[in-house]
Parts: structure tokens; C-alpha cells; sequence
């Protein structure tokens, strides 16, 4: 099994900054992906960011310019600066990880518990 454990989330006044952390454990071979995602009350999750491990990026449109998604392979965690926080932004946000969890095709994909940012004055 693997368990997804995020932090950093909060409050912050508009145009205030803040650094999700995502930390991925257990039967772990490949990370093969992380990103984040977040939801608004009464809608589905939307991609904020994703990065694969090659390090190829995806930003959501919203996200570019003020989001930056950041990994440590080494520590499989994955990492999102958010500058310039609108209380547009306001949601819970998860972590996503696609991970094998060994060399012959077993593949675990799952969220993180979600972590709320409140941005507001």
C-alpha cells in the first residue's frame, strides 16, 4: 500500500504566498508521476499541476506564472509554490501520485487526504 501525506496548507491574505508538500511512503519501485489537484465546494477536481518522472511539467492555465511544482525523487515528494494567491485559489487541494510498486507492472494511483487553503483578507 502506499499512503500520500500532504502539508502546508492555510491561510494567507490575497497576494500572499504558500508551499504545499506532498510525501509519498510505502511499497514504493518508481514514482512515475505526482502533481496537484484542488476542488471547489460543489465541483470535481481540477489538475493544478503534474510532473512525470522524466520531468516533464503540466500547468493548469490558472496556475501558470504564479505555481510552481517542484519533486525529490530521492524522497518522493513532490512540492507546490504558490505565489500571488487570489481568493480565487481558495479550495482543498491534493496531492495525486502514480507509483509502481514493482518492476512487473503493479501500479498504485491515488490522492493524498487534501489540504485547504483559504486565501482571504
Amino acid at each position: 500500500q502506499v499512503q500520500l501525506m500532504e502539508s502546508g496548507g492555510g491561510l494567507v491574505q490575497p497576494g500572499g504566498s504558500l508551499t504545499l508538500s506532498c510525501a509519498a511512503s510505502g511499497t514504493i519501485w518508481r514514482v512515475n508521476a505526482m502533481g496537484w489537484y484542488r476542488q471547489f465546494p460543489g465541483e470535481q477536481r481540477e489538475l493544478v499541476a503534474d510532473i512525470a518522472n522524466g520531468g516533464s511539467i503540466r500547468y493548469a492555465g490558472s496556475a501558470k506564472g504564479r505555481f510552481t511544482i517542484s519533486r525529490d525523487n530521492a524522497k518522493n515528494m513532490v512540492f507546490l509554490q504558490m505565489n500571488s494567491l487570489e481568493p480565487e485559489d481558495t479550495a482543498v487541494y491534493f496531492c495525486n501520485a502514480d507509483i509502481s510498486q514493482d518492476a512487473y507492472g503493479r501500479t498504485w494511483i491515488g490522492w493524498g487526504q487534501g489540504t485547504q487553503v483559504t486565501v482571504s483578507s
